[in-house]
């Protein structure tokens, strides 16, 4: 559709059911809105004759399993109704040019950008090649496109905005040059191999995954390369509750070492077991080497697998909650998670700059508001910067978004929702 003809169709309602099933019916207006803008951007850009498509792609939470994925361990995570919008064309030649709002445009030549960098430089140009290399890897089609993306999936806020950047990149390359026929689990994985491989970045496989498949899941990555991913049909909005991501405005800078520290103390143990992931090896094997383990790799990686194993369990309990509409059980089990990851998986804030403790702050804040309520908090994704997330009763949220925007600043707490669907063509 001609990019004249995209906007009339937005404004004339032809989206509006799909707006409706993905975002929520009071917010069809606003989405309209954001979508026309988003054409204009890329017919201002990349001309107005252009036969475009419109794409989104969904942020996420992490609900239960934090610091799990990595080591082949499971979790429970659900995309949110924060997301990424593409404007997307075909284009002739072998350069995908990318203008994300706010940032300069990329251009990816991907017949000269085929393999990593010697040294990666963590730069977006970096994940585009990555997942054009993947799906080239993988035996799928490619080629050169624009692209004009904007996303309230704001960086560093805890909700994967690097995941759903990739996501989008193999979205778009899915339905131009594949008939959609890649699945998101699929472009999930390619994901992972983009920021793995090309960025630099040694995550796990739970963001991409949350945020291409949608609504909430479980994961089990006892098998990568296979997950077993399984729908977990519970509506927490339904139920009367608000899924509240508080962001503290931590310095994400200089924190690569701190996240990769996690999977690396954790793989270390298992090594002693010649192992290489901690999924691998027994608990008790674990509880029975400790002194061992001490010596050799010290009392923090000692923790941090302790953390895997009950964090698993955890995860298996919330799961079993989640599908039988217990509440209580889930709760009591965010909160102990909360503890966990706390004292003993210790990604809370980061040893480099200890008086920066956002984390901590907001935790202590959420307690003080919510303790003695129906109601759980706990560190949200990766850790020591960035985010926490509170789940709130309906008649506690105004005060508890108030309060907690009164000590971290104003918009510190995002009130969100579950959204039905991940990695999607409009």
């Amino acid at each position: 559709m001609k990019t004249s003809e995209l906007k009339s169709a937005i404004l004339s309602g032809q989206f509006d059911a799909r707006f409706s099933y993905i975002y929520g019916a009071d917010a069809v207006s606003a989405q309209k809105e954001r979508y026309a803008a988003a054409v204009d951007a890329f017919a201002s850009l990349y001309g107005e004759d252009r036969d475009a498509s419109l794409f989104s792609v969904a942020g996420r939470s992490e609900l239960s399993g934090n610091h799990t994925d990595h080591n082949h361990g499971c979790v429970v995570a659900a995309s949110i109704n924060l997301d990424i919008i593409a404007v997307a064309a075909p284009s002739e030649g072998s350069v995908i040019r990318v203008k994300s709002e706010g940032f300069d445009e990329d251009r990816v030549d991907i017949a000269a950008f085929k393999s990593p960098r010697e040294i990666p430089t963590g730069h977006s140009d970096e994940l585009i090649a990555g997942m054009v290399a993947g799906f080239v890897k993988d035996g799928y089609s490619v080629g050169a496109f624009d692209a004009y993306t904007t996303s309230n999936v704001l960086k560093g806020s805890g909700v994967s905005s690097s995941a759903a950047f990739e996501d989008m990149i193999g979205n778009i390359l899915n339905h131009l040059y594949n008939d959609g026929k890649v699945d998101n689990v699929e472009i999930a994985k390619l994901a992972q191999y983009a920021e793995n491989k090309f960025f630099g970045k040694p995550c796990g496989l739970m963001d991409q995954v949350a945020c291409a498949v949608g609504g909430i899941v479980a994961i089990d990555f006892n098998d990568p390369a296979s997950p077993i991913i399984e729908k977990v049909d519970f509506d927490i909005t339904a139920a009367g509750y608000n899924l509240c991501i508080v962001n503290t405005g931590g310095n994400h800078a200089d924190l690569t070492d701190d996240y990769a520290s996690v999977p690396a103390e954790m793989k270390s143990v298992a090594s002693y077991f010649g192992k290489q992931f901690l999924r691998d090896v027994r608990e008790e094997d674990v509880v029975a080497s400790i002194p061992l383990l001490r010596e050799r790799y010290g009392d923090r990686a000692v923790l941090r697998a302790l953390h895997f194993y009950a964090e698993n369990a955890r995860v298996a309990k919330q799961k079993t909650a989640l599908l039988g509409g217990d509440l209580d059980a889930f709760f009591s089990e965010v909160l102990s998670s909360g503890r966990s990851s706390f004292c003993y998986l210790q990604n809370v804030y980061t040893t480099k700059n200890v008086s920066e403790q956002g984390l901590s702050l907001a935790l202590c804040l959420s307690e003080r508001l919510l303790c003695g309520k129906r109601a759980a908090w706990r560190v949200h994704g990766g850790g020591f910067a960035g985010t926490i997330q509170a789940f709130v009763p309906n008649d506690l949220v105004e005060a508890y978004r108030a309060a907690m925007d009164a000590a971290l600043g104003a918009g510190s707490c995002m009130v969100l929702h579950i959204r039905p669907v991940g990695a999607v063509k409009i």
